[in-house]
């Protein structure tokens, strides 16, 4: 095949991995300017919370104060915004343009305000909204309070996932350089593939499960205040192709260790017939060869041989009692 067909052979899952890791940084992208409009919609859980109602609803006053966005600044320092992006180092907090229904899309949201990056980030609305765990009790109920441990503890081992499957992809590319030399380069850029494909994997899994239950679990346990929640689509997205060209990189990688050679076939001395020109059959021992005869002269293509008298007798040649013999035994 040779090095040009090594490096066809390696650019496919190069170019794989390239864009997974490329699809793994703009992931972590999200909430990181609150004056991106793009980078805004990037985000894993949303709530909404500019319809909240809490008529009939038996709260604590300082509670009510909150969701009814009345408390003043020294008595809380919250404010509740009209809705909440949850992304992977923080959240982001904003209102909609106007009261319009049709404003309260993603393409309308006013961002305003964006949490300090943290690693193994958690949205606790307990601690965003300035509620002690007595009201945090009475406002969510055990349900979303239990649901929101479990997702403290989850979210910890989502980061990590992402930490490690970002950090395996970059090595994943640096090694590949290696597999362009050799298919042990490519064993090697294989394993490390796997190792990355499969965080990815995990870390995908568990952001769908997890902002899929706790959405659920949201919307249940608020319904009565009339607080939704919903899971960002474009950052799954983009986190699903993650997956898939991981995945698909593994599988190059694995093929261009097993079926794609850097030697070239004049080294390996076939595939070509100059190749072969300086090659000579091994002779078997106790064979015949055939000799030239001495009268067809040199390389036994000399001209016609002479006339013989045809009625002459053998016993009347002269020679010993030994007859001439064409072939000669060939040396063991």
């Amino acid at each position: 095949m040779g090095k040009a067909g090594r490096f066809a052979c390696i650019f496919t899952p190069m170019v794989l991995t390239l864009v997974s890791l490329g699809l793994l940084i703009t992931v972590s992208l999200g909430g990181t300017n609150k004056s991106n409009g793009t980078l805004n919609n990037l985000y894993f859980f949303r709530a909404n919370t500019s319809d909240i109602k809490v008529e009939g609803v038996d709260i604590p006053d300082i509670v009510l104060q909150i969701l009814n966005n009345t408390a003043s600044p020294t008595a809380t320092n919250t404010t509740v915004y009209d809705f909440y992006h949850v992304s992977l180092w923080n959240y982001c907090a904003g209102d909609f343009n106007n009261n319009n229904t049709a404003s309260k899309q993603n393409t309308n949201d006013h961002v305003t305000f964006c949490s300090k990056h943290t690693n193994e980030f958690w949205f606790n609305p307990v601690e965003v909204w300035g509620l002690n765990q007595s009201a945090a009790d009475q406002l969510f109920g055990k349900q979303l309070n239990d649901g929101l441990k479990a997702y403290r503890g989850v979210a910890k081992w989502m980061f990590i996932a992402y930490v490690v499957a970002i950090i395996a992809t970059a090595v994943e590319v640096l090694v590949g350089f290696f597999a362009l030399f050799s298919r042990w380069g490519s064993l090697a850029t294989t394993i490390v593939s796997s190792i990355s494909s499969f965080f990815i994997l995990g870390f995908a899994l568990t952001a769908t499960i997890l902002y899929a239950t706790l959405t659920g679990t949201f919307n249940t346990a608020l319904k009565k205040y009339n607080i939704h929640s919903s899971v960002g689509h474009n950052i799954f997205v983009l986190l699903w192709l993650a997956v898939a060209f991981s995945w698909a990189s593994g599988l190059f990688w694995l093929f261009s260790s097993c079926c794609c050679s850097g030697r070239s076939d004049k080294i390996k001395g076939y595939g070509d017939n100059a190749g072969r020109k300086g090659m000579k059959a091994e002779r078997t021992p106790y064979t015949y060869e055939r000799v030239e005869s001495p009268f067809l002269g040199q390389g036994g293509n000399a001209g016609p041989a002479p006339a013989y008298h045809q009625n002459v007798p053998m016993d009347n040649m002269g020679h010993k009692a030994t007859a001439y013999e064409p072939y000669r035994h060939g040396e063991p």
